[in-house]
């Protein structure tokens, strides 16, 4: 009876059976969209929103590590590994990038690429001589 009458809610009462309600999984992949947040580590518990954020699966997350790390360096090494489990629970991804920054991904993004791509050099023997 609760069902009837959220079938009438819906405005779908003569186009589905009372024996089951089709649900499109399709349409929740395709709008999921990855978000980048920045962060500051300026204390230990400055971790816990970014750790939240990594947990949603849809945030790439960028910290600033550098307050942290000129303030106390255990705490630090502390907030990255609590971090680094974190992100290989979700199997994510996790790396440095110079000395004051770090990125944290969720488990939908397949790489973190360091520096820029080289370009393929030719051999000597594939140039054309003119």
């Amino acid at each position: 009876m609760v069902f009837d009458r959220f079938k009438r809610m819906m405005g779908r009462d003569e186009d589905l059976s009372p024996d089951f309600i089709e649900i499109d999984l399709e349409q929740e992949k395709s709008s999921s969209k990855i978000f980048i947040k920045t962060f500051v580590l300026k204390v230990y518990e400055d971790i816990n929103p970014i750790l939240n954020a990594l947990r949603e699966g849809y945030t790439i997350a960028v910290i600033d590590i550098k307050h942290l790390k000129s303030k106390d360096v255990v705490e630090l090494k502390r907030a990255i590994s609590k971090i680094k489990k974190t992100v290989e629970a979700l199997e994510g991804k996790i790396a440095g990038f110079g000395e004051n920054t770090v990125i944290a991904t969720p488990s939908k993004v397949f790489d973190i690429q360091k520096g820029a791509a080289e370009p393929e050099v030719q051999k000597s023997s594939d140039i054309e001589r003119f």
